[in-house]
């Protein structure tokens, strides 16, 4: 067994632990080899990343959410800001260390369409996370950059990815939550997602049966975040092909935007 499949399996165990910052650390060695990510790789790395970045998201609007209520003296109130600017800063490193891996080595040895889209999904998601904390121009620079990198992937995956693509769906399903949650623009994520969903949905008897389940649950996603939408919650309601297709979806609990990182997709 070589050194890297050796941090590939030690990746796989990390998680099965969740011990997410060791298989961070395993996956970004072998993101810095000389060798272009398999598809396995390149799972393992976005969900180690994304898990790690998820430990200081949801504290970091916990805090937040008690630092807007003013509530306590002023003593508690330093203390809230001081842990909260915490949080933030140790969520800006690791973001900044995965957006600087992608730049350097992920997308220059991306020689397929699929991982050069992954990755720009993976930047765009950086972007967006840096963005939810930031305030004034630096939020709307960090936006920005946001932006142009889920478009330059969506642009990509349009021209050469099939509609049903599941890594096409997932950077729609991103892209589409940076519209609501960072530019609130609800009915422009909404209409993405329709957009999407129409045309998944003529082509689905085309796909195969494995993909056919990875479509299904990034479906479910977009399905969970359009609801937020009554006119497009009773297009799918009322959407006699969608039921027949994914009648087995609607059993799942309503939620706020969801994103993905595609731990399922291929």
């Amino acid at each position: 067994m070589t050194n890297m499949n050796e941090q590939v399996e030690f990746a796989k165990l990390a998680g099965q632990a969740e011990r997410y910052t060791d298989m961070v650390n395993a996956m970004k060695i072998v993101a810095e080899s000389n060798s272009e990510l398999t598809i396995e790789e390149r799972n393992l790395l976005s969900i180690a990343y994304k898990n790690v970045i998820g430990t200081y998201r949801s504290p970091w609007r916990t805090i937040s959410s008690i630092e807007q209520e003013a509530n306590g003296t002023e003593q508690q109130q330093e203390l809230t800001t001081k842990y909260r600017q915490k949080i933030e800063n140790e969520l800006k490193v690791v973001c900044h260390e995965l957006l600087t891996l992608i730049d350097k080595h992920l997308i220059p040895k991306a020689t397929a369409t699929e991982s050069q889209v992954f990755y720009l999904k993976m930047k765009g998601d950086c972007y967006r996370y840096l963005a939810e904390v930031a305030t004034g121009s630096e939020r709307q620079k960090l936006a920005e950059e946001s932006k142009h990198t889920y478009k330059n992937g969506f642009e990509i995956a349009i021209d050469q990815m099939t509609v049903t693509h599941p890594t096409r769906l997932g950077l729609v399903l991103n892209f589409s939550v940076f519209h609501h949650e960072i530019l609130h623009e609800t009915d422009v994520a909404c209409r993405m997602a329709k957009e999407a969903f129409d045309a998944a949905l003529a082509g689905l008897d085309y796909v195969s049966e494995d993909s056919y389940k990875d479509i299904t649950l990034i479906m479910q996603l977009l399905r969970d975040n359009v609801t937020v939408s009554i006119h497009l919650f009773n297009y799918f309601l009322y959407n006699h092909l969608f039921l027949i297709k994914f009648r087995q979806i609607w059993t799942g609990n309503q939620s706020e935007f969801n994103d993905t990182d595609q731990p399922d997709e291929q």
